[in-house]
């Protein structure tokens, strides 16, 4: 869990959230507080998340932040995996719910911002009733499901030609057992992918904090090899005065001036509801007494007291020295947080630099040391290399006379030999040359070997008056160096006794500012609390207002004389809609009336039409088949005739 909250509080510093946490901060949220930096987070991955939670009902937050998490498919792990239990801590705010949500969240940023865009595109909108009643929307929306069935349909099909193909094969059966278990295996891979990353990143983050731990201790010994024992304590002592009048007079006035906003704001809320009569009595009340405190600082002025003068001129420069402490203990206070950020700055700067090249970046007194010694290698460098050139051209100069000089000693050799095989002594200059050669290094060894021993024994003289020398020298520093050791460890020890007394004096000044924030943190957001009630009150009474405006405009209509003033009132409108009703509904049971009396007769009257025309339809039909009838008699008929004549 806590590589967990370490991984999510170096996220949320990072950009583009730039929270500014720590573990102890970020440990220390209300629930309230850590749902507005889940929704800032999903709203990182999904712009349409922006939301402000003290806006929103939290069942409406809850639905919110499930349907997203659903549809970035998270699966709640551990003691969440009852749905339930997860709904419930998600609406309360449970930190053992939510921390694991910011983990998987702030892993995968960049695959659910691509999840989240894509899923607007292939997520079925839920049309409302309403709309459907459109014949456009709703043919569209049958056709869209229409069409999904043909899908399913397909699909449908698809599988089972696919499952008639299979079962056609030899050991089907195995077959399938062994792409189930290779499914398995790769679900499997890619959960152990997924852990390896998540390792990877954590080694890296690891190796981070050691690098920037390993510059806070190497810039610690640098400013304790620097620093002496005096500047060290006038820092802590300035240190500690800051702290004090934080503590004992900033904190407490800005409390104080809150406490008495917030006594202000609860009274307000627990007054009852006020007209415009209550509001205009209370704005007289205050011009009385504003008029009352003009009227007493002109007669205190009258007066012109020279006690009272300097008195108010003390409390002058008094307020004018304590406000610009307080500018001064601000702009320290945002100094430090300037600071602070600077470092965390310089220290992502360090360690990208180191992951490029492999090397420290110098800071800048290094940095100059480093310039300067560049410069003199520099210089070094250049004098060096014009000596090597003129060693190069004087080594070629030598090299070429050394060339022709052996070709002068090959070419003399050579006819020393000639000579020397003419006079029938060959080989003799090469002999000569060999025994002059021995003898030489012969005797250069035997005056090497009395030199040496002479210069031994002198270098042993030498070297033992030296030490004596140094001995000597060196008594008087080492008695000093003695007590300047003894000097030292007392001085650690004192150091070491310091520093305990100024880490648990921090330590407990943290502790009480970090009290003093939770409670400052509590009390805003009270306010902020109260603010909104104090908004929705006025809300309410500027509503009521409008309302009482619109009755007394009705009253004033309806007792005015004018007639025109009377129709334009509501009253009046809808008694005259009544009347027009009453009118309505009385015709209608007149007409109801006669429409019953003369319901039997009508009934009666339209039987005897539809028998009536019964009646025609059927001398309609006999008339027909009458005329059918004769028609086949005159052919028959002429059809004899035919037969007749021609016999």
């Amino acid at each position: 869990m806590s590589d967990q909250i370490k991984f999510i509080v170096d996220s949320l510093n990072k950009e583009p959230f730039r929270k500014n946490y720590n573990l102890i901060t970020f440990d220390s949220l209300e629930p309230m507080q850590l749902l507005q930096v889940l929704s800032d987070v999903l709203a990182e991955i999904d712009p349409k998340q922006l939301v402000d939670l003290r806006e929103e009902m939290p069942e409406q937050t809850a639905k919110r932040m499930l349907s997203v998490l659903g549809i970035l498919k998270y699966k709640p792990s551990g003691n969440a995996t009852d749905m339930s239990t997860f709904r419930q801590g998600l609406v309360i705010g449970s930190k053992p719910v939510i921390y694991p949500v910011l983990h998987w969240l702030l892993q995968r940023t960049n695959e659910l911002k691509k999840r989240a865009y894509l899923a607007r595109f292939l997520i079925k909108l839920e049309v409302p009733s309403e709309f459907l009643q459109d014949e456009t929307v709703a043919d569209t929306n049958k056709q869209d499901i229409s069409a999904m069935e043909e899908e399913k349909d397909q699909l449908i099909k698809r599988v089972e030609h696919l499952k008639k193909r299979v079962e056609t094969a030899q050991n089907y059966q195995w077959m399938l057992k062994i792409a189930r278990q290779l499914r398995v295996e790769k679900e499997r891979e890619e959960y152990l992918a997924q852990q390896k990353q998540e390792q990877k990143n954590q080694l890296f983050h690891a190796v981070q904090r050691l690098q920037r731990v390993q510059n806070q201790l190497k810039s610690m010994r640098q400013a304790a090899a620097d620093a002496k024992p005096e500047s060290l304590m006038k820092r802590l002592e300035e240190e500690i005065k800051f702290n004090l009048y934080m503590v004992t007079e900033k904190f407490p006035k800005e409390l104080e001036n809150k406490k008495k906003e917030l006594h202000f704001l609860q009274k307000v809320v627990s007054e009852p509801a006020m007209g415009h009569s209550d509001l205009l009595e209370l704005e007289s009340k205050i011009n009385e007494i504003n008029t009352e405190i003009n009227q007493l600082i002109e007669k205190k002025m009258m007066r012109n007291e020279p006690i009272e003068g300097k008195l108010s001129l003390y409390r002058q420069q008094a307020s004018i020295i304590s406000r610009k402490k307080e500018a001064k203990a601000e702009e320290l206070q945002e100094a430090k947080e300037k600071l602070a950020s600077l470092e965390r700055e310089a220290s992502l700067k360090r360690n990208q630099t180191r992951e490029f090249d492999g090397t420290e970046v110098l800071k800048g007194d290094e940095f100059k040391r480093y310039v300067s010694k560049l410069r003199s290698k520099s210089t070094v460098f250049k004098k060096k290399h014009q000596i090597i050139a003129e060693l190069k051209a004087e080594f070629g100069l030598l090299q070429r006379t050394e060339e022709l000089l052996k070709q002068r000693h090959e070419n003399i050799q050579q006819q020393l030999q000639t000579m020397e095989e003419k006079k029938g002594i060959s080989g003799y200059s090469y002999t000569q040359e060999e025994l002059e050669r021995v003898s030489a290094l012969k005797s250069e060894v035997d005056e090497m070997k009395g030199r040496t021993l002479d210069d031994m024994s002198e270098m042993v003289k030498k070297l033992n008056s030296l030490v004596s020398e140094k001995k000597s020298a060196l008594a008087s520093v080492i008695k000093e160096l003695r007590q300047l050791r003894q000097k030292c460890q007392e001085l650690t020890q004192e150091c070491d006794e310091k520093k305990s007394q100024y880490d648990s004096c921090a330590a407990g000044l943290e502790s009480n500012r970090s009290k003093l924030e939770q409670e400052v943190r509590r009390l805003r957001e009270e306010c902020l609390q109260e603010e909104s009630r104090y908004h929705y009150t006025n809300c309410m009474i500027k509503n009521l207002e409008v309302q009482l405006r619109r009755a007394t405009d009705e009253m004033k209509a309806y007792i005015s004389s004018d007639q025109q003033e009377k129709r334009k009132a509501i009253r009046e409108q809808y008694t005259k809609n009544i009347a027009e009703q009453e009118n309505l509904g009385k015709k209608l049971r007149e007409k109801q009336k006669v429409v019953r009396e003369s319901h039997g007769p009508n009934m009666k009257q339209a039987k005897m039409w539809r028998d009536l025309q019964q009646l025609m339809e059927c001398k309609k039909q006999c008339f027909l088949k009458q005329q059918s009838q004769t028609s086949i008699g005159q052919v028959t008929e002429i059809l004899q005739m035919g037969y007749r004549e021609e016999e």
